[in-house]
């Protein structure tokens, strides 16, 4: 698409030289209210400063025109995707190791950015998030459940529990974003980056920073509620279809850090680890539903080998899943996914129970039976899992507690 260089001189903007290189990019689409203040803060930072401008068309960029700021206009509306890597190739060809995002909304404060780049410096190459303080007022509830569900899926597709997935103050290493390829470019873009993050061996790492919301009706989204959980429904999809598939990820980076169960000859340790192993309340709930789904299919001989692989893959607990997998043990089950099939099949219940329809027509019960499972499974699953949840959070509130009240009486003992 064609694109407009209103300044390509980035190598020339101000900014203090420090250990990590960082151009803070300001990537806009139709918010010249907020902007400028945006940019200007990053500025007092004293961080070089890049607004990238979406195809805007309300005359955003026009309103920095007078910042030494470098500024790039996208003649297409692209997305946000588009105008990140956008900036990643003009911050490598001015020589910068990475790029931090801030949206333009004034979202997010820029005086925060020095700590991004500070936990970026400990332990780079690296993607840090600013995972933002949302107890503040007028704080969406639709943007708080969009932040856990995207937590968990994100979780399962990558391994890595985040605080908040949504973030759009972030910091890349432009060698990252230069040299992977994305299927998004929109809203989606930032949940695949960072799964694609670790995929390559990178850390993804976070720090508090604060965020502002303004009253609703000021508020300015260009969140399409269709069109981007469309996207992201398809987006999760690719991803956890894509975790599934026994075909090794492009290693970019070494993670030094990443976490390994000790070894097999080492059994004690070795259980002891793998039952401790992504075991919140959640992740407890999501294995049992695994393991409980695969446990009614039709696969008798390979259920424990495909529940562990799945649940290798999805990082979750392997020991909570093929235990939970019990509950679909011969007869009970797989009675009902059959009898569930033949009517859904037939219209009617089956009840010729001879050695004719047991054995030569086996290829028939199997069918039925994977029929009835899939409806079965998942239902009996979310049963199973909501038990289990229950069941953990409830077991760990009173451990909890427990423990809070010992800790008073010793406490009280220590005072008298």
């Amino acid at each position: 698409m064609a694109q407009e260089t209103i300044q390509l001189h980035v190598s020339e903007l101000n900014g203090v030289t420090t250990e990590l290189k960082t151009l803070v990019v300001i990537p806009v689409y139709n918010h010249v209210k907020t902007l400028r203040k945006v940019a200007k803060g990053a500025l007092a930072e004293g961080f070089a400063v890049l607004v990238v401008d979406d195809g805007s068309t309300d005359g955003s960029l026009d309103s920095v025109a007078d910042l030494p700021i470098g500024r790039h206009r996208l003649a297409v509306n692209q997305g946000k995707g588009g105008a990140i890597l956008a900036a990643a190739q003009l911050a490598r060809s001015a020589g910068y190791q990475a790029i931090l995002t801030i949206d333009a909304d004034g979202q997010h404060d820029p005086a925060d950015a020095r700590q991004l780049q500070e936990t970026a410096s400990s332990s780079w190459p690296c993607i840090v998030i600013g995972a933002r303080r949302m107890e503040t007022l007028n704080v969406p509830r639709s943007s708080l459940f969009g932040r856990d569900f995207s937590n968990f899926w994100v979780r399962i597709e990558c391994g890595q529990t985040l605080p908040d997935t949504q973030s759009g103050y972030r910091l890349y290493p432009v060698e990252f974003l230069e040299s992977s390829r994305f299927l998004s470019r929109r809203y989606t873009f930032e949940i695949e980056v960072l799964v694609r993050g670790r995929w390559a061996g990178l850390p993804v790492l976070s720090t508090p920073v604060s965020v502002y919301y303004p009253p609703g009706d000021e508020r300015i989204s260009h969140f399409h509620k269709f069109k981007d959980n469309l996207r992201l429904s398809c987006l999760h999809t690719f991803l956890v279809t894509r975790s599934l598939i026994p075909w090794p990820h492009r290693q970019l980076f070494r993670d030094a850090g990443a976490e390994r169960l000790p070894s097999i000859f080492q059994p004690l340790l070795y259980f002891r680890a793998m039952s401790r192993e992504h075991s919140s309340a959640t992740q407890l709930a999501a294995a049992v539903w695994v393991g409980v789904f695969i446990g009614a299919q039709p696969i008798i001989p390979f259920g424990i080998a495909v529940t562990v692989y799945v649940c290798h893959k999805l990082h979750l607990n392997k020991l909570a899943a093929v235990g939970a997998s019990n509950i679909c043990c011969a007869p009970f089950v797989p009675f009902l996914c059959i009898e569930l099939g033949h009517y859904l099949l037939y219209g009617k219940f089956w009840y010729e129970f001879n050695r004719h329809s047991l054995l030569n027509e086996i290829h028939y019960r199997l069918w039925e039976w994977l029929i009835g499972a899939l409806l079965i499974g998942p239902l009996l699953g979310v049963m199973a899992a909501l038990f289990a949840y229950l069941m953990v959070s409830t077991f760990r509130k009173r451990r909890d507690s427990d423990v809070s009240t010992q800790d008073d009486m010793i406490e009280k003992a220590e005072a008298r």
